[in-house]
């Protein structure tokens, strides 16, 4: 395989842009993107995204969005692993220069959820779970993190006050991200006065729904060199699935999908977590980010929620965590999450991160973690400045 870099990055705003389209959504960071690459031509497109049909009636998306971005003739695709689709892009266009079979890729994200209503949105997001058995039977995703959190409770002695320092870290880190669709602080009385979703958890301990798209360029490292830019190789990336429904897994307060995505990744970088210097992770409620945490082997298992509590996820902690704002400040345009999360890395790793979120120690190796449901699939990529 052929060494891989990350050469461009193109993001705009999160939130409710009731003013874009989708296409709109998503070709303002792709051009961004090869903008910030400095190249002249891309010889392939892949796009992750949820459910542009469900959400916004639009699906062919390949076509359209190749097309609207000034680039039909290219070889264009959409792929799909719910909530993990931006990642799986990531993947499959690393894959595709690795190989050969192009130079530079554009991998990029999008999803407008806006355009329905908050029921549309809810049916929209469900087809990620169990349709029989669980959102036949009245399970949503809140739901099932709850059943999730409530466990993680019962067998570790995991705190609601250690859910609360989860969003409140991450709504400080999202204070400092102009893309952020919510960057604001908050305090531990707001976040457990916040309205009830699903028991244990509350409003401010769930991610928001969001417009947004995100993309990078991908090529390989000769080129990168050629082209003058910060050489962010690709060193790792590994993906693997679980049962979606929470009922067929052996232990619901582990994520074996992101455990074994981790494990791939890592032994193709060469690499242990102890060598990982802080990472992006799927924060689509507060319990996630912590057993993603120890699912990765951040922390043992049970040992998540406490290290959040002492501040060891925190910018200036042991391991920082969601330096961007994560899923629940920054937002969760699903099909775009993977790639924002992509974006972070190669911020931090460039040192160049605004607002005051760049880490102190500019850091040489990160991670991200995507996974899609209630982790049913992850994937997992370490990034490395070399």
């Amino acid at each position: 395989m052929r060494d891989v870099a990350v050469v461009g990055v193109g993001l705009h705003k999160w939130g409710e842009l009731w003013d874009k389209s989708l296409r709109d959504v998503f070709v303002e960071p792709a051009l961004a993107a090869i903008d910030n690459a400095g190249v002249d031509h891309i010889d392939s497109m892949v796009v992750g995204c949820m459910s542009g049909g469900l959400f916004a009636g639009q699906e062919h998306l390949g076509s359209l969005l190749a097309d609207y971005l000034g680039q039909a003739g290219i070889p264009a695709s959409r792929v799909e692993s719910a909530c993990a689709s931006g990642g799986l892009a990531f993947r499959t266009a690393f894959m595709e220069v690795a190989s050969g079979m192009s130079d530079i890729v554009l991998a990029g994200g999008v999803e407008k959820m806006t355009d329905v209503s908050g029921d549309g949105a809810t049916y929209a997001l469900a087809t990620a779970a169990d349709q029989e058995y669980e959102v036949f039977n009245g399970a949503t995703f809140p739901g099932l993190y709850a059943l999730m959190a409530v466990a993680h409770m019962h067998k570790y002695g995991t705190t609601r006050d250690m859910l609360t320092a989860v969003a409140v870290k991450n709504h400080n880190n999202g204070s400092m991200n102009p893309y952020a669709q919510y960057p604001f602080k908050t305090t531990k009385q707001e976040v457990e006065e916040s309205v009830m979703v699903a028991s244990p958890l509350r409003i401010m301990d769930c991610s928001p729904i969001t417009d947004g798209g995100a993309a990078v360029i991908l090529t390989t490292v000769d080129i990168a060199k050629k082209l003058k830019k910060p050489i962010i190789k690709v060193i790792g990336s590994g993906h693997a699935t679980d049962s979606i429904a929470l009922h067929s897994r052996e232990d619901m307060t582990t994520l074996r999908a992101t455990t074994l995505a981790a494990e791939r990744a890592f032994k193709m970088a060469g690499k242990t977590i102890k060598d990982i210097e802080f990472a992006e992770v799927h924060d689509c409620f507060t319990i996630a980010e912590i057993v993603v945490t120890e699912s990765l082997g951040i922390f043992p298992a049970g040992k998540g929620g406490e290290a959040a509590l002492r501040g060891e996820t925190g910018l200036d902690g042991k391991f920082p965590i969601n330096t961007s704002g994560g899923l629940k400040s920054k937002g969760h345009p699903v099909g775009a999450t993977g790639i924002g999360q992509i974006i972070e890395l190669v911020k931090q790793l460039s040192g160049v991160a605004e607002n005051g979120r760049q880490l102190k120690k500019t850091p040489k190796i990160g991670l991200a973690q995507n996974m899609g449901g209630s982790g049913g699939s992850t994937l997992v990529h370490i990034l490395e400045v070399i």
